[in-house]
């Protein structure tokens, strides 16, 4: 699937970006990163709260092959009734869009710096004393 095709698809929901990812496309809206095109099949952001609905329509996880192992990762194939019904496509986007705002919240909520780096202005602190 290529990039224009991506853009139609979600035209209905709102407009987004799409940048090269791997084998496939990243896909955004506003700079939060919330689908996978993989395989010419688009795969929507999950967590715990939605995961349990795209299993209950029949989605399947994104699994890729590891090195020693298959990994699946939190994104669900989208519905087919998604790819018929505008409707049903704006719903399951923002279910993924908003299990996206979740992820991003909790990664936020970890400081990025140490205190002590962040005491410092972010700048390395250097120890005065000889080693």
């Amino acid at each position: 699937m290529d990039r224009a095709r991506i853009e139609e698809l979600f035209a209905p929901f709102t407009a987004v970006s799409v940048k090269r990812m791997f084998s496939g496309h990243g896909v955004y809206v506003d700079g939060l990163f919330f689908a996978i095109e993989a395989g010419g099949e688009i795969y929507l952001k999950a967590d715990r709260h939605s995961a349990p609905q795209f299993q209950a329509a029949g989605c399947r996880p994104f699994t890729y092959q590891g090195k020693d192992r298959p990994i699946t990762i939190s994104y669900w194939s989208l519905p087919d009734c998604a790819l018929e019904d505008d409707d049903e496509l704006i719903r399951w986007a923002k279910l993924a869009v908003e299990a996206a705002l979740r992820a991003g919240e909790k990664n936020r909520s970890r400081p990025s710096e140490s205190p002590r780096r962040q005491e410092a202005g972010g700048r390395r602190q250097r120890s005065l004393t000889r080693r």
